[in-house]
C-alpha cells in the first residue's frame, strides 16, 4: 500500500489543505474558500464513491446509472465554469463528443470489459479530461471574444459571417486548452510518473504492462480533449454557448 489510511494521513491532508487555502488568501488569489470547500468535498465524495463502486460493479443497470451521474456532474461543472446563463447546458455536447466514441471503441474491441471495476475508472479519467478541456477552451474563447470585440466587428465589416469572424479570434486561445495534456504526454517518464502507471505497478503489473496502460490513457486523453476543444470552440463561434454582460463564472 502506498499510503496507510489512518489518522496521520488525515492530519497531513488537513494541513496541506490549510496551507493551500492560506497561501491563496495571502497572495490575494481569490480562491482560498474555493480551495477549502473543494478539499472537503473531495474527501466526502471519494468516501461515498468508494462505497458505491462496490455496489455498481455487481449490476450493469447500476453501472450505467453511475456513469450517467458522472457525466451529468461533469456537464454541470464545466457549463457553469464557462457561463452562468442558460446556455451552460451546451457543455454536454463537447464532453459527450469526446468521451463516447473512445469508450465505445474500447468496449467494441474488448479492450475494456463491461465491468464496473474497469469501466468506471477508465470512463472517469476520460470524462475528467473532457471536462478540463471544455472549461479551458470555452473560457479562453469567450474571454478573447470579449476583449477583442473590435476585431470581430472588423471581420463582420469585411463580409465574414458571424461564425467565421468569431472563429478567427477565438481559435488560437481555445487551443491553449490542449497544452496541459500535451505537456503531460511529452514529459511522461521524465518529469512525472502518472497515476495509472504507479497504480498498475502497485497492483502487481510489470513495468511494461504499466507503461502500456499509461500510454493508452495519455493518447486517449489527447483524442478526447482535442474533440472537446474543437466542439466547444464551434459552439462559441456559432453563439450557442455565450455570456451575458453580467456573467462572472
Amino acid at each position: 500500500m502506498l499510503l496507510p489510511v489512518n489518522l496521520t494521513l488525515g492530519a497531513v491532508l488537513a494541513v496541506l489543505l490549510a496551507v493551500a487555502a492560506t497561501v491563496a488568501a495571502l497572495a490575494h488569489l481569490g480562491r482560498s474558500r474555493a480551495i477549502a470547500v473543494a478539499g472537503v468535498r473531495a474527501a466526502a465524495q471519494l468516501a461515498v464513491v468508494s462505497l458505491a463502486i462496490g455496489w455498481v460493479v455487481e449490476a450493469v443497470p447500476l453501472l450505467l446509472a453511475f456513469l450517467l451521474l458522472m457525466y451529468a456532474v461533469a456537464v454541470r461543472t464545466a457549463g457553469r465554469r464557462i457561463t452562468v446563463n442558460s446556455t451552460w447546458w451546451w457543455a454536454a455536447l463537447p464532453i459527450a463528443a469526446g468521451v463516447l466514441p473512445v469508450v465505445a471503441a474500447l468496449l467494441l474491441t474488448g479492450l475494456v470489459p463491461v465491468k464496473g471495476i474497469t469501466l468506471v475508472p477508465v470512463t472517469g479519467i476520460l470524462i475528467g479530461g473532457a471536462l478540463t478541456a471544455t472549461v479551458l477552451g470555452g473560457r479562453r474563447a469567450l474571454d478573447e471574444l470579449a476583449q477583442r470585440r473590435g476585431e470581430v466587428e472588423a471581420g463582420l465589416a469585411l463580409g465574414l459571417p458571424d461564425r467565421d469572424a468569431r472563429m478567427e479570434v477565438a481559435r488560437e486561445p481555445a487551443s491553449d486548452a490542449l497544452l496541459p495534456g500535451l505537456d503531460q504526454t511529452r514529459t511522461v517518464g521524465l518529469v512525472t510518473l502518472p497515476g495509472a502507471f504507479v497504480g498498475m505497478l502497485l497492483g502487481g503489473a510489470s513495468p511494461v504492462e504499466a507503461g502500456a496502460v499509461q500510454l493508452f490513457v495519455l493518447v486517449a486523453l489527447m483524442a478526447v480533449q482535442a474533440v472537446a476543444v474543437a466542439v466547444v470552440l464551434e459552439l462559441v463561434a456559432r453563439g450557442r454557448l455565450h455570456r451575458d454582460g453580467t456573467d462572472t463564472p
